[in-house]
């Protein structure tokens, strides 16, 4: 539906974008004529995802190993990419999330979440804003969410409370900086089944398995969707469209809540292989950033 080099002369930096949604979003771009950045904690999986992206579609794809959790590092990189001519659009994707019974929650497992959801957002979002406001650019901003940001969730709620700040931010911006011609808008999609996130919110289902029971129109998303959901959001399509969540879930949160309220039913012996689960994911994660 769009044409083609719809987004030549963009520069969009996608954080997160070495794995998953970032990655998927980042080669739509991609082939629509952006030149793209991609940002995430091991470097070694973005130059990967960079290569692999250019081999396919041509272009140039940058790679930036960088924690977003940390402020200083963030300054450095969004600085390094302005030196180089800049951005035109941020896409904040980089996250993290696990299931847990909020009594059994560590203040480390609390914040594993909240620095990179709420904190990180936050510090990728200013460093990029503040330069376009300083050079009296426009820009657009899109966050991933969820559709809990609006009635809460159980067994999530450290990303319950950090996406929400993002849904928060993203109000809070959109007034604030529209003026300089600025937009935020974020996209809170349903499940699109990738490793990562199964393995942790839903570990020991069939991907989508849950979702497609539940679903009105009984299915889970594709990348597909996102990509191009992400794409009109920063295309020019809709340039008055700003402040606004967008929920791309087949009305689910509609129907159902969206979230993981149904976890209510589960056992201790559930919560015990959902915890082995996710510690088996973690140190998979753990052994490539280090390989």
């Amino acid at each position: 539906m769009f044409k083609d080099n719809l987004l030549e002369g963009r520069r969009i930096l996608v954080t997160g974008g070495g794995t998953g949604l970032g990655k998927s979003m980042a080669a739509r771009f991609l082939q629509l004529g952006a030149e793209v950045h991609i940002c995430g904690r091991r470097k070694i999986v973005c130059d990967e995802t960079a290569t692999e992206l250019m081999d396919l579609y041509g272009g140039r794809v940058t790679s930036h190993g960088v924690d977003i959790r940390n402020a200083m590092a963030v300054e450095e990189m969004i600085e390094a990419i302005f030196q180089e001519g800049g951005l035109t659009d941020l896409i904040n994707n980089a996250a993290g999330n696990f299931i847990s019974r909020t009594e059994e929650l560590s203040p480390r497992g609390f914040d594993a979440v909240a620095n990179i959801v709420m904190h990180g957002t936050f510090y990728v979002t200013h460093a990029v804003g503040k330069r376009w406001i300083a050079a009296k650019q426009p820009g657009n901003v899109v966050s991933i969410t969820v559709t809990w940001v609006r009635n809460g969730s159980p067994y999530v709620v450290p990303s319950a409370m950090s996406k929400s700040a993002i849904h928060a931010m993203t109000m809070s911006l959109a007034t604030e900086w529209g003026r300089y011609g600025i937009r935020l808008n974020t996209i809170a999609p349903g499940e699109i089944p990738t490793e990562g996130m199964s393995k942790r919110i839903k570990p020991g289902d069939e991907a989508g398995a849950r979702t497609k029971a539940m679903n009105p129109m009984g299915r889970v998303g594709t990348m597909e969707e996102l990509q191009n959901l992400a794409v009109f959001l920063i295309s020019g399509g809709c340039n008055w469209i700003n402040g606004e969540t967008i929920a791309m879930d087949g009305a689910q949160a509609l129907a159902m809540g969206g979230n993981f309220y149904q976890l209510r039913d589960w056992s201790d012996d559930d919560w015990t292989k959902a915890k082995e689960s996710i510690k088996a994911q973690n140190e998979k994660d753990r052994a490539t950033r280090t390989s």
